[in-house]
């Protein structure tokens, strides 16, 4: 296939969408946006597609928790779709409030595994600064293991808290879901030194970035990619204006993954 179809989903509150549609175009897709309510009108419209993106923002407030509406929504009305849509062979990205949504609805990192939230920031306020993440042990197409990104984060809740296993602890947890390949993305200074506030912007347990779930076909990351598409975007907006930046890396190899 050479140019993936991608189904980006939205809802009120989200803000993210036309800048990842604008992404994966530049990465070779074929992006369409689409509310949730009109999905959820016809699920069987998922099957026209081969990624489901679900974008940054604050989807109908976050209003209870982050993402938490647009959480049920997937999982009570979509949730037959979804699976199906992954069984088949699709892929699904979710950004920020889109990773919180995917943690809330259930889809991450996946059954039997600890259950994972996505809460307030450690520093108690919204965190916008450029990080670096590394990419860890997965089957996850959109990545490759080892591979360090910079990219910015923008969230008042982006800390990733893992339930424990009963009568276990959080390393219990954390060595489950290393084990299963859900520890998609890390939190990483650039010195190399031990991750500390801001280069861990969140507090997220573990220095937890993103997540995929044991197949590697659902990732979730709370870094913004699509906001790092231009090098006129990066800290100093300096550079060959042609080089491919972390951001655009990152949805090219979605792409790839359907090409070979």
């Amino acid at each position: 296939m050479a140019q993936p179809r991608v189904l980006i989903l939205r809802a009120a509150g989200t803000n993210c969408d036309e800048e990842t549609e604008y992404a994966w175009s530049l990465a070779g897709a074929r992006p369409d946006r689409l509310h949730i309510n009109r999905l959820i009108e016809q699920p069987a419209r998922l099957g026209e597609y081969q990624v489901l993106t679900i974008p940054g923002g604050f989807s109908y407030g976050d209003d209870i928790a982050s993402g938490k509406i647009l959480a049920n929504q997937i999982a009570r009305r979509l949730g037959d779709a979804v699976r199906a849509f992954i069984d088949h062979g699709g892929l699904v990205l979710g950004i920020c409030n889109g990773f919180q949504a995917l943690a809330k609805a259930g889809l991450l990192p996946g059954p039997d595994l600890p259950p994972v939230t996505v809460t307030f920031n450690d520093s108690g306020r919204f965190e916008a600064r450029w990080i670096r993440i590394r990419v860890g042990r997965s089957a996850c197409p959109f990545l490759e293991p080892g591979d360090v990104f910079h990219l910015p984060v923008a969230h008042g809740e982006g800390k990733v808290m893992l339930g424990q296993p009963p009568g276990r602890d959080g390393e219990a947890a954390i060595a489950m879901l290393e084990t299963a390949g859900c520890v998609a993305l890390k939190y990483v200074a650039a010195s190399g030194d031990r991750v500390s506030y801001p280069e861990n912007p969140n507090g997220s347990e573990f220095d937890i970035a993103g997540l995929c779930d044991p197949t590697g076909r659902i990732l979730g990351l709370m870094p913004h990619p699509e906001r790092c598409l231009s090098p006129v975007q990066l800290p100093g907006g300096t550079g060959d204006r042609n080089a491919e930046t972390d951001g655009l890396r990152l949805f090219r190899r979605a792409v790839a993954c359907f090409q070979r």
